[in-house]
């Protein structure tokens, strides 16, 4: 891919996965549904869930990962959308999200199965309720080629072959599950851009 001087002098400042989430973690939530290329991101220094997972698949293929999408289901809330990577034969993940719970995780974890789990008494709503239900095989944006990287255009079509891919189930029926506390709450939605906070209904 064509990459400029400007971000290739960014993607060559990011040397390790956590460089990437503090990368993401400098700029705004937008409050907009978009689904900008990693170039736009980092011309216009804001990200959306969907658009910060592109760029940290972008960047962690920068330094030679694979690209990799992971998408999680949530009820009564946003869906997540996480990049994803192998160190040692562990996993772990980088994402851009309103909330400060579902973002970065380190390469500690064994299975795709164990890292979506330690996202679960993390991922709630604005009433507390936790709302992961479900997530996908991992995606390899190598399927679309390099344009994902530079597209002017959006990339909802990436968004459609994630939400394709088979999700496993997380909770089984009829289990009770209990609300976040005040304080997790708190910390949860702590610096959140509040236009973009998903707008739950009560009482489902």
């Amino acid at each position: 891919m064509q990459w400029s001087a400007e971000e290739l002098k960014i993607l060559e400042s990011l040397e390790e996965p956590y460089d990437v989430q503090k990368f993401l973690d400098k700029m705004p939530y937008d409050e907009n549904d978009e689904a900008g290329s990693p170039r736009r991101v980092m011309r216009e220094r804001k990200a959306m869930c969907f658009e910060g997972a592109l760029f940290a698949a972008a960047a962690l293929e920068f330094m030679g990962y694979e690209p990799l999408l992971v998408d999680m289901r949530a009820f009564n809330d946003d869906d997540h959308v996480i990049a994803v990577y192998r160190s040692s034969g562990l996993v772990g993940a980088v994402a851009k999200s309103n909330f400060t719970t579902l973002r970065f995780r380190e390469p500690v974890y064994r299975s795709m199965r164990e890292l979506i789990m330690s996202y679960f008494d993390f991922y709630f709503n604005t009433l507390g309720e936790k709302t992961l239900r479900s997530y996908s095989l991992p995606l390899n944006l190598k399927i679309f080629g390099d344009e994902w990287h530079t597209s002017e255009e959006s990339l909802d079509y990436i968004g459609e072959a994630l939400d394709a891919r088979r999700h496993f189930p997380v909770v089984g029926e009829g289990i009770k599950l209990h609300p976040a506390g005040d304080a997790l709450l708190r910390a949860g939605l702590l610096g959140a851009n509040q236009k973009g906070l998903y707008r739950p209904e009560k009482n489902l």
